[in-house]
Order: C-alpha cells, then sequence, then structure tokens
C-alpha cells in the first residue's frame, strides 16, 4: 500500500463525512417517504455552514478526483489491481 493510496482514503472518509453534515432539503423522513418536499431546482441560497460544507464537499470532491488520476498513472503495472485490493481489505481486517 502506497502513501497516495493512504492519502485517497482519507480524503474519501472526508468527502462521506461532509456529505453527512449537508442539510437536508426536505422536511424530514415523512416527507421523504411520501414525497412531499421534492423542490429540487427550487431556489434556496446556502449561507453560513451550509456554503462552507458545500465549497468543502466540491473541493474534496476535485482532490478526490485528482488523486484518482495519480493512482491510476502511477500504479505500477506489474500488480493486479483486484489482488492487491482484496489484499489490503485482509490486512485491515486482521
Amino acid at each position: 500500500m502506497q502513501w497516495y493510496d493512504i492519502v485517497f482514503m482519507v480524503v474519501a472518509l472526508i468527502i462521506i463525512v461532509l456529505s453527512l453534515l449537508q442539510g437536508g432539503k426536505s422536511q424530514g423522513a415523512s416527507g421523504a417517504i411520501t414525497g412531499g418536499g421534492m423542490n429540487i431546482f427550487a431556489k434556496t441560497k446556502e449561507r453560513g455552514s451550509e456554503l462552507v460544507v458545500t465549497w468543502l464537499t466540491f473541493s474534496f470532491a476535485i482532490i478526490f478526483f485528482f488523486i484518482a488520476i495519480l493512482v491510476s498513472v502511477f500504479q505500477p503495472e506489474s500488480s493486479s489491481t483486484s489482488t492487491s485490493a482484496i489484499r489490503a481489505l485482509i490486512d485491515i481486517i486482521h
């Protein structure tokens, strides 16, 4: 496992956390079940912390994409991707 693999996983976890921190635009669980509050394209301005979380998520998504390209370019050709991924998962579990 190379250093860029670790950075890649950390950035992925940060994106997951930031996505979970974003506020929902619906009316809660009942609105999700019944379909209420489906104003996806409504003009709502994000302000304050919502705007910061949105921009952080967008920034880390760009970083994630860039690192994904770097990992695919710098990965050695001799090792199989699926085999090394399976070995990394086994090492994490044990």
